[in-house]
């Protein structure tokens, strides 16, 4: 239930930050610069992370969010089964942050992405939150699977030893 909950939480902060920001920067304003390395800006990215898979044009639209929807149903189907309340976690960040971005494909075409940090004249590629949880829900399952793999492998050792 709390992956749930988290994948929903993740969806309603992802849009309504993409909103928000859009709503302010749709007024005129071409960048927010927030401190030294950080700026608001407009981005639209029709592919995936790092606007890979740009070049699809509008059937981008629909094999994109086709593919995340399988995504999360397999995702959703492994939230079910899950009984570790990190791994749950994990996975809502994910799915939430997937649909997040699904949502902006299907509604408006492509992706929002305004968050644009860099050093100098070099950025980072400009991403949204639904990317900044799908990036922490993906560590997540990194840290919760080497956990689990740790404790497997001591679990055999006591068991080998006695």
């Amino acid at each position: 239930m709390i992956g749930l909950i988290i994948a929903i939480m993740v969806m309603i902060a992802d849009q309504a930050s993409k909103a928000v920001i859009y709503g302010y920067l749709a007024q005129g304003h071409s960048m927010l610069t927030v401190t030294s390395f950080f700026n608001l800006v407009t981005a639209w990215n029709t592919g995936v992370s790092f606007s890979m898979f740009n070049n699809l044009g509008h059937y981008g639209v629909y094999i994109l969010s086709g593919f995340a929807i399988i995504v999360v149903i397999f995702l959703s189907y492994l939230l079910y089964k899950e009984r570790s309340r990190l791994m749950q976690v994990a996975l809502g960040c994910v799915i939430g942050g997937a649909l997040g971005n699904v949502v902006d494909r299907v509604r408006l075409g492509a992706v929002f992405d305004f968050l644009d940090f860099h050093l100098g004249e070099h950025h980072w590629p400009a991403f949204n939150l639904a990317d900044s949880f799908i990036c922490i829900g993906a560590i997540l399952i990194i840290f919760g699977s080497a956990c689990a793999l740790s404790s497997e492998k001591n679990n055999n050792q006591d068991k080998g030893s006695k």
